[in-house]
């Protein structure tokens, strides 16, 4: 075990989402068949805030996104999805639905990264990650983005999503150049996920069931 985990302090989304993201990911596996399905080990997740942490602090860490859920109530939000949209790597790209960023969300977002801050570390390698046989490297692009998470991808700067697979640039193009019909969903649950590659939500830490 190394001494880092990559962790993402994640919503699981309601059926809503889910459906959605599903269908998008069957679409993408038809032309991307090397891609992946969104299953047990790639569960449809927003991420809310990935960081790298010390393994020895994770009951630290689950203590303190239980104390920010004592005062925030995510399953009463009404979240909005209204594009898709895709990280380039490689010919190919890493696509998702994008949710509109409320002032609930940002608020809950900058709680978890105060709450989380004291068990912290700057960086980590692939040994903070999940692996298997089949996919035994991870993409340097995740790597960065886990240290850089806060605060390149928080704040201002959070574009919060559900990922739903991998497909070539060429189709993805396409995909988001046609009409998107928004609709709204709210989350379900909270977990902690220790993170595979392309930034999957690989192995399920802890969670907590959300009641509005």
């Amino acid at each position: 075990m190394s001494d880092t985990t990559a962790i993402d302090i994640l919503l699981e989304p309601d059926a809503a989402m889910l459906q959605h993201a599903q269908a998008a990911n069957a679409r993408l596996l038809k032309v991307f068949p090397k891609g992946y399905a969104l299953d047990a080990a790639h569960q449809p997740h927003i991420s809310c805030l990935q960081r790298y942490v010390r393994t020895d602090a994770l009951e630290n860490v689950f203590a303190a996104v239980s104390g920010v859920l004592a005062t925030e109530h995510p399953a009463a939000w009404k979240l909005t999805a209204f594009q898709y949209y895709y990280i380039p790597w490689k010919g190919l790209g890493l696509a998702g639905i994008v949710i509109r960023p409320t002032d609930e969300l940002l608020a809950y977002q900058q709680k978890l990264i105060d709450a989380v801050s004291p068990f912290t570390v700057p960086s980590g390698d692939a040994a903070a990650y999940v692996t298997t046989p089949e996919d035994p490297d991870i993409v340097e692009p995740v790597i960065e983005y886990v240290a850089s998470f806060v605060p390149s991808h928080s704040g201002k700067n959070f574009s919060p999503h559900v990922t739903i697979g991998l497909a070539p640039q060429e189709y993805l193009k396409g995909m988001l150049a046609e009409p998107f019909d928004n609709f709204t969903f709210s989350p379900a649950s909270v977990s902690v996920y220790q993170l595979g590659n392309y930034g999957v939500a690989a192995k399920k830490l802890n969670g907590w069931t959300l009641s509005d």
